[in-house]
């Protein structure tokens, strides 16, 4: 019984570490200006650009260019028209897809 259960917490931590190092991406990479992962901030909150998106299959590539190129329009009632700002080149083209799949994830 004792093996099943730190098999358990094991796998629990080896699926959190890969959350934990895209949310110390999103740190580093100054998301969190604007953004939690609940709630809304001056954008949405994370957990809620997943849900709208869930299902979307052209999301990804909609929010790699969002991320990047920044814009405006797709959640002005959340942030009252603050618009996104464009985080490339300052975040490579990698880390935005990283981050893109850790907040289409949630």
């Amino acid at each position: 019984m004792k093996s099943i259960i730190s098999a358990a917490i094991l796998a629990s931590a080896l699926v959190a570490a890969p959350a934990m190092a895209d949310l110390d991406l999103a740190k580093k990479s100054g998301c969190l200006a604007c953004h939690s992962v609940d709630k809304k901030v001056v954008g949405p909150g994370w957990k809620d650009v997943a849900d709208k998106y869930r299902g979307d299959a052209g999301a990804r590539d909609l929010m790699i260019t969002k991320i990047a190129k920044g814009g405006k329009g797709a959640w002005t009632s959340v942030t009252g028209g603050v618009p996104m700002p464009p985080y490339s080149p300052r975040v490579s083209d990698a880390n935005i897809e990283i981050l893109t799949d850790f907040i289409l994830g949630l």
